[in-house]
């Protein structure tokens, strides 16, 4: 996390979704961030002030004025203190009033002198949040640059089931963190990266396949949408939580990852190949299992399609791709005949002789060799922080090649 000392304001209106900013508040200081809160008066109804200003640590604020000490609430002040403000949960009231800029309380007030970027996290009824009215105040706060935290589906307090759960508080501190970690040079860059194993079919109940589990591919993916990017992930079969902000698409066998990752390559800027592709299927699919006979079976086989070489035909001068070799003899050897031969501007090397590297692990050791000639090897690492070096190494080619 990246939340040391960022002040943050938490402003809380009137929902049943407002006992969660206890827990939000909480996952906040916990990763050192300052919080102040603004609670609106229909949100003491389901939350106390005492609760929040316990937690939080800083006196909680819900007026312009303090009655007690006859003080005054400086909302421009407050406004001008935060690195970023977070409404949650956010009414469809409170979402009309500031989008129109209706200002009535202290919440408002704050959000209209806030310089800091602005997130709602909506929470209301289905219908309520399916209504013309709150779809033109979240478009109308979308357009003047806030950013919207989509809640999600499930039992409503209504009774009702859908779309309208304040998101969870642990995603909207993932969502909060990943703003403090954006760079502006890959923010908004168009992504894509194959993931895990391909599946060839032997018959109905058995399949060609390896060992890859994803997890590399998986956290390059979350690396670059902690940095602003827009994040595709065409996957094959493996056991791994989506990360926030990516769209993943599920395949399994090779041609099914060609086929969806075709269609994405046409608007990508960089296109990652961390998939384990089966180079081989199984020439002729049984229609029922093959029962056990004899001593020995034979499976006549054929090649399956070369993402990466075909997709390297048709890259575009603009476009970077980035290549993986897992090797086991003649490492360098067979990464830069890779590198050349599928039209690579960079590979990642890493060799199943180097212990803790490679299929299933948590960790990775990796070396990268880019088309210009660089070449750097890396101490072994857990896979995030591999994903790091990677989206570095890629970032500083782009700034090389850019410049010349």
């Amino acid at each position: 996390m990246n939340l040391k000392d960022k002040k943050i304001i938490l402003a809380v209106s009137g929902s049943i979704a407002a006992y969660k900013s206890a827990f939000l508040v909480r996952l906040l200081v916990k990763e050192g961030a300052d919080v102040k809160v603004i609670l609106t008066d229909a949100a003491k109804e389901f939350i106390t002030p005492l609760t929040l200003g316990t937690l939080s640590k800083n006196e909680v604020i819900s007026s312009f004025t303090s009655t007690v000490e006859g003080t005054w609430h400086n909302h421009v002040e407050l406004g001008l203190w935060a690195d970023l403000m977070i409404i949650a949960p956010a009414t469809a009231h409170t979402l009309a009033k500031c989008a129109h800029g209706i200002c009535d309380s202290m919440l408002v007030a704050t959000y209209l002198s806030a310089r800091c970027p602005v997130y709602f996290a909506p929470a209301m009824d289905l219908d309520m949040y399916a209504h013309f009215s709150t779809e033109e105040s979240i478009a109308k706060l979308k357009a003047n640059g806030n950013y919207i935290i989509e809640p999600t589906s499930g039992e409503l307090a209504s009774g009702l089931d859908g779309k309208g759960r304040m998101a969870e508080p642990e995603n909207i501190v993932v969502a909060i963190d990943r703003h403090f970690k954006q760079d502006s040079f890959f923010k908004n860059k168009k992504i894509v990266i194959t993931a895990g194993p391909s599946q060839e079919d032997i018959d109905p109940v058995r399949f060609i396949s390896n060992h890859s589990s994803g997890k590399m591919a998986f956290a390059i993916a979350n690396t670059f949408a902690d940095a602003g990017a827009l994040v595709q992930l065409v996957s094959g079969p493996v056991a791994l939580e989506t990360p926030e902000g990516v769209e993943k698409i599920n395949v399994r066998t090779a041609q099914e990852m060609y086929e969806a990752t075709e269609k994405l390559h046409g608007e990508a800027d960089i296109v990652i190949f961390a998939a384990a592709v089966a180079d081989y299927k199984p020439k002729h699919k049984a229609e029922q299992k093959i029962k056990k006979k004899t001593d020995e079976m034979f499976i006549e086989l054929s090649k399956t399609v070369d993402i990466a070489a075909e997709l390297g035909k048709v890259k575009k001068p603009n476009q970077i791709h980035v290549g993986f070799a897992l090797e086991t003899n003649d490492e360098h050897a067979h990464a830069l005949d890779k590198l050349s031969r599928k039209n690579f501007d960079m590979i990642v090397l890493n060799s199943l002789q180097d212990k803790g590297a490679g299929f299933r692990h948590d960790t990775n050791k990796i070396s990268i060799m880019d088309k210009l000639g660089n070449a750097k090897a890396y101490e072994l690492k857990h896979k995030d922080a591999v994903a790091e070096d990677i989206k570095n190494a890629i970032k500083h080619y782009l700034t090389n090649t850019n410049e010349k």
